[in-house]
């Protein structure tokens, strides 16, 4: 059988990329390039002490004046020119849109504004409309007014008292055979 036959099974690679792994080696790129922006920053070393003979010895790998390693450790805490370019366009941009946000804020103030004024004024119309249709619908109503005593009769014709023509679904039965009582024999005061 021939190993590269259409019928062999491809290989099966066992071993799986690991995401967080290679997340981390991409991290670690980044860093070292960071790293290379600052080379000309010399690294700071301690001073060591060694014994030779019972001797003690300091060995120093950086600057022996204390005013000169601290002035070292400044630099090397100095951010990287990359890092410091970054954070100032970090803080355009930012500043960039805060300044666009709040734009768009009082943009959406003022339309919201607008928008309640033409409500106030759409309300009030409506409440003018309906005030004059209730004063019609009040002069009709007492201009229909037969007078004192004929209350009945309104009554009668603002009822259905025709059981098979009634639409409401509840039973008014009672209702309507009270209001003919009444009609008939009046309440004396």
């Amino acid at each position: 059988m021939r190993l590269d036959s259409p019928l062999t099974p491809a290989p099966i690679n066992l071993v799986e990329e690991d995401p967080a792994a290679a997340f981390l080696a991409q991290q670690e790129n980044e860093i070292a390039g960071i790293e290379n922006d600052s080379e000309d920053l010399q690294p700071f070393h301690p001073q060591t002490s060694t014994s030779v003979n019972g001797d003690l010895f300091q060995e120093s790998n950086g600057p022996t004046d204390g005013y000169a390693a601290i002035a070292q450790v400044d630099i090397q805490r100095q951010e990287p020119e990359s890092l410091r370019k970054w954070r100032e366009e970090q803080r355009s941009r930012l500043e960039a849109l805060d300044s666009a946000s709040k734009a768009a804020e009082e943009e959406w103030r003022e339309k919201a504004k607008k928008e309640l004024e033409d409500w106030h004024v759409h309300q009030s119309e409506q409440m003018e409309k309906n005030k004059a249709n209730n004063r019609s619908s009040e002069e009709a109503f007492l201009a229909e007014s037969d007078g004192p005593g004929a209350e009945w009769e309104r009554v009668a014709r603002l009822c259905d008292f025709n059981p098979k023509t009634s639409k409401q679904a509840k039973d008014v039965s009672r209702m309507r055979s009270i209001l003919i009582s009444l009609k008939q024999t009046p309440l004396i005061r």
